[in-house]
């Protein structure tokens, strides 16, 4: 091993390599092709490091200043790239490496300044490379190296042809590391065609796979999926957790709730920009954030410090996708806790992906808020804090509390305190078990708030306004009744001293709203029988005219003794409609007034030009052919005219 690599892990506290970083390690595949496949956290970056860095320095102490690059890292995604450069970073800082990148969604001006003032070692993605390639921003001409990482994945996500383009264009003189969780036939033809005698290499852990994560799989309900992923959070309390989705809608509204149950979440998706994917990652890795609900492409190649729990919130699509996503946590010798929600109509899925992936679950249900509270109470007294001494300061707080409250009122606040600062368990429900039947909502209380459906009152409005004002929760209020000037809401009777003393005696609300308490129910019955705004003069319901027409006010019922008896007309010979004598319409009558005698139909179309027009005109008077269909030699049909008096043929 290079002397600066070996005094850069010894900076970082590497004291034992893992099994893939010793077989790239071996002196007799010194400057050899590789086709290593190794399983997901086992340290394959600062393999290939250690693997190209002869290949790159050669007998040298350090880089000469840089110019063109000397190798190329290829990675999936964005979020993996830049983690390569980081970690090369300063696995290569002894050695005066430069370090680039090439990834989608940065500015390409800012890459190609970096590339011009020069860089040893480009990590890219290879949509962006291939940009750079076309443009002639990047000169590859003295390309020593290439390293494929997440070869399969690079491929299942399509980019096939961008890595053929990419190793056609680097000079056939060159060492190539293909590095792979698996090696399917796609990833054995890319090397035969591109590797030159590649020495394959199937690292194996003394362990077996994920041994440093324990698998449970957690049956809920249906309608519980969300809430049981606010209880594992807060069971576990991990100080970096990541709870996977299939979409980024799944993604967006996860994180909107646990932002609102007061976890700090970030986002992480396809359709965030690159700066807002750093941004949340940053978030996480200095603590500014503790969950990051993410789908598979976005997490990608991840790699969180102290990220001890993944949460699958929905199951993924095959047992690699499952690893991948458990191999997140329990790495460089951390335990991690991988927990699969599971609901009874995907249950045997799961069992199917477990299986598959060769790893064992521990099943069970999701922790309950009993469990979630306890959890809490042993995590309070574990805390090394109560065996370090009071400080003069705070033994002077102390003895004010003991002075004012007895030793239980002091313990009782605290516990209330603490149990503030976090967000509150949910109560979940036995998976397949029945909904429980609606409870009475008992004796009750009813108020008037002044606005209705003038004012744009709705319940969806009035419910957290009521709760916000009168600290009230959802199960203390019950029926609404919006009318249209006043709006009537019911309160339990418990809840109504505490809602009056929160509400003040002014008795007003948001907005200016004015709240008066009832001594009976209101008469909703009376007070509902009139119309609503917008609907006086209305005619009930089957009185309506058909749509389009207007009504005509109903006269007096016509005579039959005097009125004519209206005839059907006829067609005469020429086949135009006979007139037919009718009786005039009075006013008020609801017959339909005359309507103009049609006369002949004008022509189909519209003519385009003189000839056209003169056409249709001789055909409209009998006069000329009109337009004919007929076949060359064939006699010309006669235009069509009135038919004879006998009809005959």
């Amino acid at each position: 091993m290079h002397p600066a690599l070996r005094a850069a892990l010894d900076d970082r506290g590497y004291t034992t390599l893992t099994p893939v970083q010793t077989s790239v390690l071996d002196p007799a595949l010194k400057g050899r092709d590789l086709l290593v496949s190794a399983q997901t956290g086992s340290g394959k970056t600062l393999g290939f490091g250690l693997a190209i860095a002869p290949t790159l320095l050669g007998d040298g102490e350090v880089f000469s200043p840089g110019a063109t690059p000397l190798a190329i890292v290829i990675a999936p995604t964005r979020e993996l790239a830049l983690q390569v450069k980081r970690e090369l970073g300063w696995l290569y800082a002894k050695t005066g490496a430069v370090l680039a990148s090439c990834v989608g969604g940065m500015d390409m001006r800012d890459e190609r300044r970096a590339l011009e003032r020069g860089a040893h070692i480009v990590a890219a993605t290879p949509g962006r490379l291939r940009d750079h390639i076309t443009r002639g921003s990047i000169d590859l001409s003295a390309v020593r190296a290439v390293v494929l990482d997440e070869a399969d994945e690079m491929l299942d996500l399509g980019f096939r042809e961008e890595l053929e383009f990419i190793l056609d264009e680097l000079p056939s003189e060159r060492q190539t590391l293909l590095f792979s969780a698996t090696v399917p036939p796609t990833i054995a033809a890319l090397a035969k065609g591109y590797q030159n005698n590649a020495e394959r290499i199937v690292a194996r852990s003394e362990t077996p796979q994920h041994d440093d994560i324990e698998y449970r799989a957690m049956m809920v309900a249906e309608r519980d999926v969300e809430n049981a992923v606010i209880n594992t959070l807060r069971y576990h309390e991990a100080p970096n957790a990541l709870v996977f989705a299939n979409t980024r809608a799944m993604v967006n509204r996860l994180a909107t709730r646990l932002s609102n149950r007061g976890f700090n979440a970030v986002a992480l998706s396809g359709e965030l920009s690159q700066s807002e994917r750093t941004h949340a990652l940053q978030a996480m890795r200095d603590g500014r954030a503790r969950v990051c609900v993410a789908t598979d492409v976005a997490a990608r190649g991840i790699d969180l410090p102290r990220l001890d729990l993944v949460v699958h919130a929905e199951l993924p699509s095959n047992q690699e996708t499952l690893l991948h996503r458990s191999g997140r946590t329990g790495r460089a010798g951390r335990k991690g806790v991988s927990a699969l929600i599971v609901t009874p109509r995907v249950r045997k899925k799961a069992e199917r992906l477990l299986g598959w992936a060769k790893v064992t679950a521990e099943w069970g249900s999701a922790p309950s808020a009993a469990e979630v509270r306890a959890m809490d109470e042993e995590r309070l007294f574990s805390d090394p804090t109560w065996q370090e001494p009071a400080t003069e300061e705070e033994q002077a707080s102390a003895k004010r509390l003991l002075d004012a409250f007895s030793p239980e009122q002091i313990v009782a606040g605290y516990l209330r305190v603490l149990h503030t600062l976090r967000a509150p368990p949910e109560e979940l429900a036995e998976p397949g078990a029945k909904p429980e039947p609606v409870r009475e909502f008992g004796p009750a209380t009813w108020f008037a708030v002044s606005g209705g459906r003038d004012a744009g009152a709705e319940p969806r409005r009035l419910l957290p306004m009521l709760c916000k004002a009168g600290g009230l929760s959802k199960d203390d209020i019950g029926a609404i009744r919006v009318q249209q000037d006043r709006s009537f809401v019911q309160i339990r009777d418990e809840a109504v001293a505490g809602f009056l003393a929160n509400v003040g005696e002014s008795m007003v609300l948001e907005k200016g709203a004015q709240l008066t308490q009832l001594a009976a129910p209101p008469d909703l019955a009376a007070r509902g029988a009139g119309p609503r705004k917008g609907n006086a003069g209305r005619k009930p319901h089957g009185s309506k005219p058909h749509r389009g027409k207007a009504p005509v006010p109903a006269g007096p019922e016509p005579d039959p003794a005097t009125t004519p008896e209206r005839k059907r007309p006829h067609r005469t010979s020429d086949g135009r409609k006979e007139a037919v004598d009718r009786a005039p319409v009075e006013p008020g009558s609801a017959a339909k007034p005359n309507r103009k005698p049609k006369g002949p139909p004008p022509p189909k179309g519209k003519p385009s030009s003189k000839k056209n027009r003169a056409r249709a005109a001789a055909a409209m008077s009998g006069k000329g052919p009109g337009k004919t269909r007929n076949k060359p030699g064939a006699p010309k049909r006669q235009p069509k005219g009135p038919k004879p008096a006998g009809g005959g043929s």
